[in-house]
């Protein structure tokens, strides 16, 4: 993880000291997913961490004969992790990322531990720190399978992994806990093996036509057409739907835009996925925005939609 991101500090530091293991540091220009595969097995490492990103970087480059027989253990977090990217990884590999869920705010509170199998297109099982629930929009907890706010419920008070509030911005941080709870401001579901799936953060949803589209689904489904290299799936206004599903494009090398070819990966998602979620605006791009973690910046994509109108 980059500096940058408190992900390194829990994730990548502090976790480590606690167990007493060594942390192998690869400082680097520019990304290059073979140099850092070598690095893998030159060094003999075992575990490895990275978001979503980066193992689709990786899976991109011709690493068939790499030996990873070193690596015992491979987790990601920052934003789900497409099933294809999980699958292809197994192939080459041999192991399942594990996906884990944590904020700036909680460390990790979800997570697919070192005891549980991993799940495709889920973050795992709440942390036994964290008492999770799942409230809708009246405050009340929803059924498995149904989606509802990933709340903490602090019946003690504030539990060691929670932070302690805001500086300077007592606003904020009343609301994100109130009513007993701290409100992550994401959505998900459980299913019926206590298995939290991410649907997405409450902000990007996409409300069309009174359907609610979590933007990962789609994304996952753009993401395994052959001339897609990535992808983000934002909300776009529409004054007879209300918002439409609008995919910013990356293309792999080789392929061209062309309205055939965004016919073609229309048509693709309508097979993977439910046909109300496929893209009606697609837009192709040669970088889509990111933080510093690597998270795609939804937020600046509709921004800059909203300043073309």
């Amino acid at each position: 993880a980059d500096t940058g991101w408190g992900k390194a500090v829990w994730g990548n530091l502090y976790g480590q000291w606690i167990a007493g293991t060594g942390v192998f540091i690869y400082d680097y220009d520019r990304f290059n997913g073979i140099k850092l595969l070598e690095k893998i097995i030159e060094y003999k490492v075992d575990t490895f961490c990275a978001p979503p990103t980066i193992y689709r970087f990786i899976i991109k480059e011709n690493i068939e004969g790499y030996d990873l027989s070193n690596l015992k253990y491979v987790t990601t977090a920052g934003e789900p992790l497409p099933p294809e990217v999980s699958n292809k990884f197994y192939e080459l590999s041999g192991l399942r990322i594990k996906e884990g869920f944590g904020q700036t705010e909680t460390t990790l509170s979800i997570g697919t531990f070192i005891w549980l199998e991993a799940k495709i297109a889920s973050i795992g099982k709440p942390s036994p720190l964290f008492n999770l629930e799942l409230l809708d929009e009246d405050h009340n907890r929803v059924e498995i399978g149904d989606e509802g706010e990933l709340c903490f419920k602090l019946e003690d008070g504030p539990n060691p992994g929670l932070f302690k509030d805001y500086v300077n911005d007592e606003e904020k941080y009343k609301k994100q806990i109130h009513d007993g709870y701290y409100h992550c401001g994401d959505t998900a579901w459980v299913d019926e093996d206590g298995y939290v799936h991410f649907v997405g953060r409450n902000d990007d949803i996409i409300k069309s036509s009174g359907y609610r589209i979590g933007p990962y689904e789609v994304e996952s489904a753009v993401l395994s057409h052959e001339a897609v290299s990535n992808c983000a799936i934002t909300a776009y206004p529409d004054e007879v739907r209300g918002q439409i599903v609008k995919a910013t494009i990356i293309l792999q090398p080789g392929f061209e835009p062309s309205d055939e070819l965004t016919k073609d990966i229309q048509n693709h998602v309508k097979k993977v996925t439910a046909p109300y979620k496929y893209p009606r605006m697609v837009e192709y791009t040669d970088e889509i925005p990111e933080t510093i973690s690597g998270k795609t910046r939804r937020v600046e994509i509709r921004e800059n939609d909203q300043k073309k109108n």
